[in-house]
């Protein structure tokens, strides 16, 4: 324990040095190569986005029955859409339109304790999609393969919030030609379709902006991490949760010097973390959580752990250069896998996370800013452009199948 102790101060001090050499010269570094570039794309020019006008039933009243939503991390939803009716790329003539977009608030029936409930979510989709598909005739041209949906859910269009029964149900039937955008993703999963966009879950802009220290501030705290370890409410036998990966964290580090963990929140969290080295961004029921965000926008190292996962805009941010990753089956070795980096890799990393281009992606900011997370979404709806001429349907021709699926999911909405 007094070795850790000596170790951290010893390594601090290191840091410390040079971040002085950091602070004095150069504070950035920017992405190169074609990372770089894509990050920097502008959509304006590239795309034409019809909106859909549905009932209120679906979006609006929705909102106005739980405000909550706009805070919490799946609001993306909410935000693309009021973003996207002011948006230089939206067209109010459809028969230019390159995508069609469908405004469906279906992660906002929330519980008591702010949490969102997808249970209801197949069948507003399913009667979304059949609204649409009767009254316009752009759904029946290609089956929604030139439509995109904003799904961003703990398992996207499987709609359901355990890994498990989510693998059961499935994406939603009749989203399978339609392009997904979404929270999730993870390499060789049912849930994640091919040809999907995946984003950052929504963290409040202002709200992290007010929290902003000194950047002359050290980094005195390695490892930070504030969450739960054991979801035992839902998961009572301990066999599902992040698949065990935060209970190693706990039962490895809890009385380890170099790692400042906890389920408590402080009001310092966002201070903490601009204060920290390393923040750890374990999976939880889904591979993701906001603390990717987080720790993108104060500078914190993100130690990524969890297997097989799909980072948002991976063709734009360079999560390998700016992140740790670390298996899964590896958490027991965490303190010995961080130690080991070198300090002038840290401070390289550190560098490329002070780029703000790299920082607006993760954000939707109001108003939208250029580069934000809502240009980076259309940027990669623009490079699936143009449709190949065979996502058009011939004449009464049929795809998708309108009854598959789980019986209660055809139920009205």
């Amino acid at each position: 324990m007094r070795l850790g102790f000596i170790w951290l101060l010893y390594f601090a001090f290191l840091l410390g040095i040079e971040a002085l050499k950091f602070h004095r010269t150069e504070h950035t570094e920017r992405i190169s190569g074609s990372a770089g570039d894509v990050l920097e794309d502008d959509p304006v020019g590239r795309l034409k986005v019809f909106v859909y006008e549905l009932p209120s039933k679906y979006n609006k009243k929705i909102l106005q029955k739980d405000p909550r939503c706009l805070s919490h991390m799946f609001a993306a939803e909410i935000y693309m859409h009021r973003f996207l009716l002011s948006s230089p790329v939206r067209t109010l003539n459809p028969e230019e339109a390159d995508w069609f977009y469908t405004p469906v608030y279906t992660t906002c029936d929330l519980t008591p304790n702010g949490l969102p409930l997808p249970f209801k979510s197949p069948r507003m989709m399913r009667s979304a999609i059949q609204l649409i598909a009767s009254n316009w005739p752009y759904w029946n041209r290609t089956e929604g393969a030139d439509h995109f949906f904003i799904v961003p859910h703990d398992f996207a269009a499987c709609f359901h919030y355990q890994e498990e029964k989510a693998i059961g149900r499935g994406i939603l039937p009749l989203l399978q030609r339609a392009t997904l955008v979404q929270t999730f993703g993870q390499r060789n999963h049912v849930c994640l379709k091919d040809g999907s966009i995946t984003i950052p879950p929504y963290a409040p802009p202002q709200k992290m902006q007010s929290h902003f220290i000194p950047p002359d501030i050290p980094r005195s705290i390695f490892v930070y991490f504030r969450g739960l370890f054991y979801d035992v409410g839902n998961d009572p036998e301990g066999g599902y949760y992040a698949r065990g990966a935060r209970a190693a964290v706990w039962e490895n580090f809890k009385d380890n010097p170099l790692f400042d963990i906890s389920t408590e929140h402080p009001t310092t969290y966002y201070e903490d973390m601009q204060r920290a080295i390393f923040c750890l961004c374990p999976l939880g029921w889904a591979p993701w959580s906001p603390r990717l965000v987080e720790a993108v926008i104060f500078g914190c190292i993100p130690v990524i752990i969890a297997d097989d996962i799909v980072l948002p805009f991976a063709d734009a941010i360079p999560w390998e250069e700016i992140g740790v990753f670390v298996d899964e089956k590896d958490v027991p070795n965490l303190d010995t896998i961080l130690t080991s980096i070198p300090p002038e890799e840290i401070l390289r990393k550190q560098r490329l996370l002070a780029n703000p281009s790299m920082k607006q992606a993760m954000l939707f900011p109001q108003p939208a800013q250029p580069g934000d997370a809502f240009h980076q979404i259309l940027n990669g709806l623009a490079r699936k452009l143009p449709h190949d001429r065979s996502v058009y349907l011939s004449p009464g021709e049929k795809i998708l199948n309108w009854t598959a699926g789980p019986v209660g999911d055809l139920k009205p909405w």
